[in-house]
Parts: C-alpha cells; structure tokens; sequence
C-alpha cells in the first residue's frame, strides 16, 4: 500500500481534499420550531450536529428508520432512547449509542434542550 494514498479519497493524498467547517459557518438546517442542524460529509460518511430545545418532552418523536448504519454521540442534555422493541433506555451527556440500518428507533428530550452528534453510513442523501 502506498503510504502518500488516500484509501477513501481513491486517489493520491497531495489531490485529496479536506473540508473544514467552523460550527458558527456552518449552513443550518431548521427542520421544526425546536430542532435544527449542521452537517458534514465525504463520499462515504456524514456527520451530523442535531439541536433540540422546547423539552422536556411529554411524548417521544415518531419512530423512524433508514437504511444507514448510524451511531449517535450525547453531545449535551438528556434523552430517553427507543430503540425497535427494546426498553426506552435514559442517555446522557458522554454516552454513545450504535443503531444498525433498518432498526426503528427514537427520542424523548428529558431536558430543556440536547445536542446529539450523528453519524451515518453511507451519507444520508436525503439531508442534502
């Protein structure tokens, strides 16, 4: 294996690129009145900054699930996760969860607000 290649990038490092994004630069997404967020990606992966404020929460969010392999960092604040058939289990700041693609699952916001730092492979197109 050539040293100066970048396996992800396909091609030599000198051409790979890198894409910096400073949080207040950052484009945001508002998806409703208590939740936005940030993104980055490569071809292969995208991380996501998730915000939430209006909790604490007297009923979950819809279940949903997706094709993609995701793993979610507590960032800040406390949720209650669901995920498929298995007991709610309460989350908190510095704990990490890993969700395989096609798993229903969801959150509770036990706090005024949270921050949850998604994961997501392949790259969720759909937040394009």
């Amino acid at each position: 294996m050539e040293k100066n290649f970048c396996q992800s990038c396909a091609m030599p490092l000198d051409k790979a690129e890198m894409n910096i994004q400073k949080y207040t630069e950052t484009p945001v997404t508002q998806l409703n009145e208590t939740t936005q967020r940030r993104l980055i990606h490569t071809e292969n992966l995208m991380t996501v900054i998730v915000d939430f404020s209006g909790g604490p929460a007297e009923q979950p969010d819809p279940f949903h699930s997706h094709l993609h392999d995701q793993t979610c960092y507590i960032a800040a604040g406390e949720v209650l996760f669901f995920i498929g058939e298995n007991s709610p289990v309460h989350v908190k700041a510095g704990d990490l969860i890993a969700i395989p693609g096609g798993i229903p699952h969801a959150i509770q916001l036990l706090t005024p607000t949270a921050r949850l730092i998604d994961s997501f492979t392949p790259v969720r197109e759909d937040f394009l």
